[in-house]
């Protein structure tokens, strides 16, 4: 089973399983670009179309296997569960060796036994979702975490923050005219940065419904990246080079980062008026690279043609 870095993800689109163009996504005719895919049978599905988006599913899996399987270099494939009876019944599917994983609806400490069981494959990676009223207790996100740690740790990519669902807890919906942080998910998202970050989970932002206002779309992406956020849902083709891109790296954070992680690094040092701490900065360092391995650097930096400063010494 190859790890699958959380970076890879970049912006995933969610699209209902009943659409009939899912295979040109996945062979990557249709928006080249993308980087991840979610088949969703949930949310997404109304309960009078649940066996007719299963059985287009299955065709898609039929039609992904007629071409001696997925395309190397196209999206990461995922499927969401309705429930986990549902993935109990996927979870046996010998065609779901061409989904790289599922998408857990709802996780929560009380579900998390039943999921488990459901989802018995070893081959099938974890994407869980926190959309449910107990994210907003860090300590149910701590013993969350603890138990994901102990049993499910090598199969999760990234957990997945459902702004919607969370602000639908409270009787909310964003302001279109305001980021998802000017909300109560300006409290909920830092949160969980640090409690399931400190535990090792990677975590990917939540959608932004608002189609025409991309200025807003990048502020709110510039605050993503600054939780240390892996990649964003994406509702609509459009939004995905804009995500992708705000996932590139400056030149000058490459720069430190190479530094940092140098064998031959001083302890502390100074770098572009900025003090540098290998032991303190290395994973952040290591980030800026997985992240630049995938995403690469932003294009005006990388063409400018400037020279890049070297690090300094701290005496």
């Amino acid at each position: 089973m190859k790890p699958i870095s959380p970076f890879a993800l970049g912006a995933t689109l969610y699209m209902p399983a009943t659409r009939s163009d899912i295979l040109e996504l996945v062979f990557a005719t249709k928006l080249p670009e993308l980087r991840s895919l979610v088949v969703c049978l949930e949310d997404a599905v109304a309960d009078i179309d649940v066996q007719t988006a299963l059985e287009n599913l299955r065709n898609l899996l039929l039609a992904i296997e007629a071409q001696g399987g997925r395309p190397e270099g196209g999206p990461l494939l995922f499927v969401r569960p309705r429930d986990a009876t549902m993935a109990a019944i996927l979870n046996d599917w010998p065609l779901l060796r061409h989904v790289d994983g599922f998408v857990v609806p709802k996780l929560t400490l009380g579900n998390l036994a039943i999921w488990e069981q459901a989802v018995t494959n070893p081959e099938l990676f974890l994407m869980p979702t926190l959309e449910t009223p107990d994210v907003y207790n860090p300590g149910a996100m701590v013993e969350l975490g603890q138990a994901l740690k102990a049993n499910l740790d090598r199969r999760i990519i990234a957990l997945r923050i459902g702004g919607n669902d969370l602000l639908g807890c409270l009787g909310l919906r964003r302001n279109p005219a305001r980021t998802l942080y000017a909300t109560p998910m300006g409290y909920a998202i830092p949160m969980l940065a640090g409690v399931m970050g400190a535990q090792g989970f990677a975590l990917t932002a939540p959608v932004f419904e608002q189609l025409a206002t991309p200025d807003l779309l990048q502020e709110e992406l510039e605050l993503d990246m600054s939780h240390g956020l892996v990649g964003k849902t994406a509702i609509h083709p459009s939004q995905i080079n804009q995500i992708q891109d705000a996932l590139r790296v400056s030149l000058e954070d490459l720069n430190c980062a190479r530094l940092i992680v140098n064998d031959v690094a001083p302890a502390v040092f100074k770098h572009n008026d900025a003090m540098c701490e290998p032991a303190t900065h290395y994973k952040w360092a290591s980030n800026i690279l997985e992240r630049a391995k995938w995403h690469g650097v932003r294009q005006a930096e990388a063409t400018s043609g400037e020279p890049v400063r070297l690090a300094e010494v701290i005496r």
